[in-house]
């Protein structure tokens, strides 16, 4: 099965879109394309493989799923000339799962995880001249060990889907001066129209240098301020324009390293002015307010999977296609579901204007609803709250992420109380969902239940804002557009489109209903997509068919914001 996009991916372009939206540099070098790989299977004598489509995915060109082997990549690039005398950086968007990187047999070093960016100095590991070569080896246990994945499984059943290996996001290099900045960190206070920014650097000696930050309002410079390295720069924003789905304005960073006058590095991102927060109105039930004002929420369950990428989306416009069509059906939010998109996805949500509850990808074992928790050994649990770490640090400048989800279902959860109130703490700028459905311990911001097909809302509380985290799952099946041509599943099935438009108006009737009666602050619907065997989606999996009309979808969804 392939998406309408497939057809204009070639070897030589593969997402050319530059990768770091809010870090950006002039100079960099794209290594997307056609690399040699080969496996540890007896046997296998390997191939050409497009990079970032991983192994199991069609438009690698090779399709074939891994059992515990390893994958081994090669390529070779050469620096340009004009790039004398700079450090030059390698940088990964995301490897699944365990990487280890080894430039002209210099070993550089390795990376467990499989959504987070990395990357190394390559520079001392260069020949003078000529060709470089680049060997990525790649292991990837699935669900064999208790690692966060998601829904990636060896064996594809049900709601468990084909695995992604090895490489999925781009590659590419790009060249800094010996004293560079490697980060930004913002905040911002709509309150007293504040931005507040942190500017990382690298190990140099930072007490010669001085930051220059320029807040840039529709071209035209705002506001300056000059701060010192490791200092917290306090900018005034005189009457901000608020971001929100109605009007998402982003502002324009520009940040420069100077040395005395001279300007050694300098690198371009955005902001957005927003405030997420529960509050309770006249009528004492907690709700989610944006910018200071009430805002029920409600959007869709997001898996994003591809029929032909699989985790890797086939072009920069079908990452953006999801989002576009989740706003024309009358949706706020978007809940990312066990899994992490690469950064220019969450460039196109602060762009375009819509909220995100991004989840935790999940892992290790499971328990059923009313069952409690699950006890991790210590290396499970290490590893998972390393990759929650990472998840929320990449993340953290993008204004559309309102909400973090921990856990979903019993995937993996465990010590509850204590992650819960750890994310809080490292993040008190947005909302936390320690649990989104089934265990409930009483942490977070919201209380969070799941009912198929409901709808249905958690009992009031005092403190927390309550929440019907997925509900939905009307199945529609449509031929010539499924990953199976029988056996298909929903959590309930339907046999034609006027069907299945009757039994959604209802479900949003009763929604409606709950918000009124229960205090019922927002709902997620399963799905933005049919995903492999799972027919849910308001698209099919290979976003061919719209299964329901979008604007009387859109007319039904608009009674939830009166």
């Amino acid at each position: 099965m392939r998406t309408r996009w497939s057809a204009e991916v070639t070897s030589n372009n593969v997402l050319p879109e530059y990768p770091r939206p809010q870090l950006v540099r002039d100079r960099w070098l794209n290594l997307n394309g056609l690399w040699q790989y080969t496996t540890s299977e007896e046997g296998d004598s390997g191939g050409e493989i497009l990079v970032p489509f991983p192994i199991e995915a069609a438009l690698s060109g090779v399709q074939k799923i891994l059992n515990n082997q390893r994958l081994v990549y090669r390529r070779t690039f050469t620096i340009p000339q004009d790039w004398a005398g700079q450090r030059i950086l390698l940088h990964f968007g995301a490897v699944d799962w365990e990487a280890k990187v080894r430039v002209n047999d210099t070993d550089l070093g390795s990376h467990r995880g499989g959504y987070d960016p990395f990357s190394f100095d390559i520079t001392p590991a260069l020949r003078s001249e000529g060709p470089q070569e680049l060997v990525v080896e790649v292991w990837d246990p699935t669900d064999s060990l208790p690692q966060p994945r998601g829904k990636q499984v060896v064996k594809p059943h049900g709601i468990w889907y084909t695995p992604t290996t090895g490489i999925w996001q781009t590659v590419w290099l790009e060249p800094v001066p010996a004293a560079y900045i490697t980060g930004l960190k913002i905040d911002t206070d709509i309150d007293s129209g504040l931005l507040k920014l942190q500017i990382r650097l690298n190990d140099g000696p930072a007490d010669a240098y001085t930051l220059k930050t320029e807040v840039i309002e529709d071209g035209q410079v705002i506001a300056t301020h000059s701060s010192k390295p490791q200092e917290t720069a306090e900018i005034a924003i005189n009457n901000p324009r608020l971001w929100s789905p109605e009007s998402p304005f982003l502002y324009d960073l520009r940040v420069t390293l100077l040395n005395g006058d001279t300007a050694v590095d300098q690198v371009t991102s955005y902001f957005g002015m927003r405030k997420i927060a529960i509050a309770s109105g006249e009528d004492g039930i907690p709700r989610l307010y944006l910018n200071n004002q009430p805002r029920f929420q409600y959007g869709l369950l997001d898996q994003g999977f591809w029929p032909d990428g699989l985790y890797t989306a086939p072009t920069d416009e079908a990452l953006r296609y999801d989002i576009e069509m989740t706003q024309a059906f009358g949706f706020n939010v978007i809940r990312k579901h066990v899994k992490v998109e690469p950064e220019c996805w969450y460039y196109w949500a602060d762009r375009m204007g819509v909220l995100v509850w991004q989840d935790m990808p999940s892992g290790d074992a499971y328990v059923k609803p009313g069952e409690g928790e699950i006890t991790r050994t210590a290396e499970s649990a290490a590893q998972f709250e390393l990759e929650l770490k990472r998840m929320i640090d990449a993340l953290y400048n993008h204004p559309s992420i309102v909400m973090w989800v921990v856990f979903n279902e019993g995937w993996g959860q465990y010590d509850t109380v204590r992650m819960t109130e750890w994310t809080k703490n490292y993040d008190p700028t947005r909302l936390v969902n320690g649990a989104s459905g089934w265990n409930d311990f009483g942490q977070g911001d919201v209380m969070d239940i799941h009912v198929y097909p409901g709808p249905d809302a958690p009992n009031q509380e005092t403190e927390r804002a309550s929440v019907l985290g997925e509900f939905g799952g009307l199945g529609l099946p449509l031929q010539g557009h499924t990953w199976v041509d029988e056996n298909n599943w929903g959590y309930v099935a339907y046999d034609n489109q006027e069907a299945l438009l009757r039994a959604y108006r209802d479900l949003i009737t009763q929604l409606r209903q709950l918000i009124e009666t229960r205090g019922l602050a927002a709902a997620i619907y399963t799905q933005t997509t049919d995903v492999e065997i799972e027919v849910n989606g308001l698209l099919t999996y290979d976003r061919a068919v719209i299964k329901m009309p979008v604007e009387q979808v859109r007319e039904i969804n608009s009674v939830l914001y009166r």
